[in-house]
């Protein structure tokens, strides 16, 4: 059976090593501007998370879930946090080792397969904070039931997803239509799967909004707001005409 987990933790350790926009840590001039009032994370492309969203930080247990790369955890752990991250690439978590020996604050850093149980016990965070990453695990609701359980209660869960639209394209054609959503590779021939992976593409999926929405509700959160994105201008062209990720801030 296709480990498709491994070759998409490979993918990240390659698209790391040729400088990918989603792999590049914090520079220590933007660390050094961190404050409470000024500082900017992002679950999604463009716009920066509220940070009503996010709360007071001090003192806090903070889960950065599929989040590696040295963007996000050097801010929270600058506000006082303290960050745990888990993400299954070598060269996202290296990133994250970097920032934090470079900045001279402790941060937890694990690999790990979150399409696996978490390596967490029950009620242990205050925050999770998961950016754009499902797409690279087919199972979901999973993802939703670990959150609940390793999350305390009154705990938030932050997350950035893809609304799948982006699914129904033609990578070389990105306006000509040629796949049904729900999208799941592994339902595909084995030929075109062979392609992604060769092509260096990593293993996606799309999930629908009773995946993702209906997903968290059915874990037993309770969804509080919700805003919508599009890709940055160097993204593909359907950021023109329809956003392709939100966001959603959920309560335990």
């Amino acid at each position: 059976m296709l480990d498709y987990t491994k070759i998409n933790s490979k993918t990240w350790d390659s698209w790391a090593e040729d400088g990918c926009e989603w792999c590049l840590p914090i520079s220590h001039n933007e660390y050094e501007k961190v404050t409470d009032e000024n500082y900017k994370v992002y679950l999604t492309p463009c716009i920066a998370v509220p940070h009503n969203w996010v709360g007071e930080l001090q003192g806090k247990r903070v889960l950065g879930l599929a989040s590696g790369g040295g963007q996000q955890m050097p801010v929270f752990s600058k506000l006082g946090a303290h960050c745990t991250v888990f993400d299954y690439s070598d060269k996202q978590l290296e990133a994250e080792k970097m920032v934090s020996e470079r900045e001279g604050y402790g941060i937890e850093i694990i690999k790990g397969d979150m399409s696996k149980p978490l390596p967490f016990v029950d009620e242990y965070f205050d925050i999770i904070f998961h950016p754009v990453s499902n797409v690279y695990v087919e199972d979901v609701f999973h993802i939703w039931k670990e959150c609940f359980r390793i999350l305390k209660g009154g705990g938030r869960l932050l997350s950035g997803l893809d609304n799948g639209i982006s699914f129904m394209f033609e990578e070389d054609d990105p306006l000509r239509v040629v796949n049904r959503l729900p999208y799941n590779p592994l339902n595909m021939p084995r030929e075109k799967l062979d392609k992604m992976i060769r092509n260096g593409d990593g293993i996606q999926f799309s999930h629908t909004l009773e995946e993702q929405i209906g997903g968290q509700l059915k874990a037993c959160f309770t969804l509080l707001d919700i805003y919508e994105d599009r890709d940055r201008e160097s993204g593909n062209e359907i950021r023109k005409y329809a956003p392709q990720y939100f966001a959603t801030l959920s309560l335990k």
